[in-house]
């Protein structure tokens, strides 16, 4: 056998592998390398990653989940069993979110703000220090929110992002638990971008815990399997039904709006429900990233084992 012919398979290999995707895994674990070096240097590490536990695992959250799933089952948007695969599936990534992703979304806003101190302290506005608080949060959570958007429209726009966006809009069958159904690497944009609104604007002051866990609630709610518009409120802030419209088949350029829905409609891209609509399917056409829904697929580990190696796959055609 020759040389040229050992080296075939190796490079039919290479071939199957996304390297956009290692890259964006590249950049995490900088990141994180950044965060944990920093944090270890002050022996901060352990106060940190317990504080971030306390913003995203909050018992006002757990409490929310299980109203809203309780909600779900009394006037659900689709009726369905309470073992539904597509809810069996979230709740592994439930437990992948609690294990994982929680001390990665910490680690990823105290590098990111660790870099941005680091490499461009100019952004820094310390005039703010002496703007009244009342209105210096709100104004920060609001432009948090606004990079928030521009993550999620990025994720839609930018194929490197999208393949690990694409696994949380998989999802046929919505439910609160939906929010936490999402590859991990997903989150490196939006937690990048949302760093620099807070270190613009809040260089010397920390946000309130009780915020950030307010806002993580509204923002899972939405994916709620409820037909709720939240009337006028709905107008400014995003609902389960204004979101379902977002995870629909046909356009999920709409509805981008991670909690308030100011920005789609600066954007041109909020489509508002109304109570009498009916409910659309959900999911990805053709279902390029596997999903449980689907007759061949394995138990609810090993297809969770394979929704996350999939974007590091071959670009899809």
């Amino acid at each position: 056998m020759s040389v040229s012919q050992l080296q075939v398979p190796r490079l039919a290999w290479w071939r199957q592998l996304c390297s956009s995707s290692f890259v964006v895994a590249g950049i995490t674990a900088l990141i994180l390398w950044v965060a944990v070096a920093d944090l270890l240097r002050q022996g901060q590490l352990g106060t940190v990653l317990s504080a971030g536990r306390a913003e995203l695992a909050a018992p006002l959250l757990i409490a929310l989940v299980v109203a809203t799933g309780i909600c779900e089952r009394i006037w659900p948007a689709e009726r369905r069993p309470v073992l539904a695969r597509g809810h069996v599936q979230d709740a592994c990534y439930l437990a992948l979110h609690a294990i994982v992703v929680i001390p990665l979304m910490t680690l990823l806003s105290v590098g990111a703000a660790t870099l941005i101190g680091d490499y461009a302290p100019w952004i820094e506005l310390r005039s703010t220090a002496t703007w009244p608080g009342w209105l210096l949060v709100p104004l920060t959570v609001v432009a948090m929110d606004a990079a928030n958007w521009l993550a999620h429209y990025a994720d839609h726009r930018l194929d490197p992002l999208w393949r690990f966006h694409a696994l949380h809009h998989s999802q046929e069958e919505l439910s609160v638990l939906t929010s936490f159904r999402a590859h991990p690497l997903m989150h490196t944009t939006g937690f990048i971008l949302a760093t620099i609104p807070v270190m613009v604007l809040m260089p010397t002051r920390p946000i309130a815990p009780v915020l950030i866990t307010i806002y993580v609630c509204v923002g899972t709610l939405q994916h709620a399997n409820l037909r709720w518009t939240f009337g006028p409120l709905g107008r400014l802030i995003v609902s389960p039904a204004y979101h379902r419209l977002h995870h629909a088949r046909d356009d999920q350029a709409l509805n981008l709006g991670v909690v308030l829905t100011i920005w789609d409609v600066l954007a041109r891209r909020a489509r508002f429900p109304a109570r009498g609509d009916a409910v659309g399917r959900t999911g990805l056409a053709g279902r390029p990233v596997p999903v449980e829904q689907d007759n061949s697929a394995g138990p609810a580990l090993a297809l969770l084992a394979e929704q996350l190696i999939e974007p590091f796959a071959a670009p899809r055609s």
